[in-house]
């Protein structure tokens, strides 16, 4: 097949996204973006089974989903746009009286998720008779870790849980993804030899990272309150908050430090004190708009991409059975480490009853995951010759049935479980 050209590409992927979005309102009826995942997955997995009749069609099906970086498409592309959506909407007076939760679960919570799962991957592996060195078992936990902030935030928009959790979940998700890449990318250097770990490195690195992001969200957003205070026009104000994340992104990853974070420090500023000082009344009712239709049609794009990658992965009995058993194992941890954060806190400040049940349950794993997992190379380069990297089909495998079963068993049931914890009426 030849190259596809990317605007066909987004053609069809568009097209697709809006054909599953009325399969799912006219029939499923599931929130938008699980609905939108089920059902590629359903349509994808027909296909494989017609395959058998015409295999050249599952053919042709792969080699299109295989032309799409999905890697470069999210954490390069969309995750940008979508998080600064995100940001937008969260009241940073609200963040502010979560800080401590937020930043305790976004550091340490990401870190002693990583190290559980990796131990406890690694012993359950060799019980199934699979050889996987702790090395890869950390670089899983590190890429399962992180919540998924675009999972989360549309679901957090629907279910009418209290201010308070509301923002625990989706500021704890907003930032920890950025935490998350860092100890990704440390244990993928010590996996794939290309360098070596120690605990210098690992500081510089989130310094650079994490550090950078926030002075380089602060500068874009000052500078985007600084615009949007000094003109009074929509179109050039719509313009300014695109230019925000367009340019803004890119400039994070060319300075080496964490463009999510950016992002989200630059929404929640122009979200907030250049919502309220910055733009008038006009303007603020079309930048909602706008960034409203960005984050509903990147989100159906996405979770159509997740649905479809099923075709690509190397579905192995063993590896299959792997990653159901890393169901368990990535939820025990997550509940650790919510935990300890819990408890260490409750000393300083009172919680809503049944938290950490619900912190867990509502720790939805996305499309980040299968992203960083994808970004996993497939060959190691030696010292004098090529080599295969026998742990990334296994490591692709688990984390989308995890990540499949966070989005679709979560997703369908953290809004019902949140009314019924908290007592919350079901809206009519």
């Amino acid at each position: 097949m030849n190259q596809l050209d990317p605007i066909v590409a987004a053609g069809i992927v568009i097209t697709l996204a809006a054909i599953f979005a009325y399969a799912n309102e006219r029939w499923l009826q599931f929130p938008e973006t699980i609905g939108l995942m089920v059902v590629a997955m359903v349509i994808t997995l027909l296909l494989v089974l017609v395959g058998v009749l015409n295999p050249r069609m599952v053919e042709l099906a792969r080699e299109f989903v295989e032309q799409i970086d999905f890697n470069a498409t999210l954490m390069h592309g969309m995750l940008g746009f979508l998080l600064f959506a995100g940001a937008l909407h969260v009241k940073l007076d609200d963040l502010a009286e979560q800080k401590w939760v937020v930043t305790i679960t976004a550091t340490f919570g990401v870190i002693g998720s990583t190290l559980l799962v990796g131990i406890l991957a690694h012993y359950i592996l060799l019980a199934l008779g699979i050889s996987m060195s702790w090395i890869n078992c950390l670089l899983f936990g590190a890429l399962i870790s992180p919540t998924d902030p675009i999972s989360v935030l549309g679901i957090m928009k629907k279910i009418g849980a209290p201010k308070s959790l509301a923002t625990k979940i989706s500021g704890e998700s907003l930032f920890n993804d950025g935490v998350g890449v860092v100890v990704f990318l440390v244990i993928l250097g010590a996996a794939t030899g290309a360098s070596d770990v120690t605990v210098s490195q690992v500081g510089l690195l989130l310094l650079q990272e994490v550090g950078g992001g926030v002075l380089l969200g602060l500068l874009l957003g000052g500078i985007a309150f600084y615009l949007h205070r000094t003109v009074e026009s929509v179109h050039v104000e719509l313009l300014i908050s695109l230019a925000v994340v367009a340019g803004g992104y890119p400039l994070a990853l060319a300075l080496h430090c964490s463009g999510p974070i950016a992002m989200v420090v630059a929404g929640l500023l122009i979200g907030n004190p250049g919502r309220r000082h910055a733009m008038g009344e006009k303007v603020r009712v079309q930048v909602d708009a706008l960034w409203e239709m960005i984050d509903e049609v990147l989100n159906a794009i996405l979770f159509v991409l997740l649905g479809l990658e099923v075709i690509v992965l190397a579905w192995r009995q063993e590896f299959l059975f792997a990653g159901f058993m890393m169901i368990p194992v990535v939820l025990f941890s997550r509940f650790v480490t919510i935990g300890a954060a819990v408890t260490a806190l409750r000393r300083f400040r009172v919680f809503s009853p049944r938290v950490i049940r619900i912190l867990t349950w509502g720790g939805l794993r996305g499309g980040i995951s299968v992203a960083l997992a994808l970004s996993i190379p497939m060959t190691l380069e030696a010292t004098d010759q090529t080599q295969a990297f026998p742990a990334r089909n296994l490591i692709l495998v688990m984390t989308y049935v995890v990540v499949v079963f966070s989005i679709v068993v979560q997703g369908l049931t953290i809004g019902p479980y949140i009314r019924r914890s908290l007592s919350i009426p079901t809206e009519s």
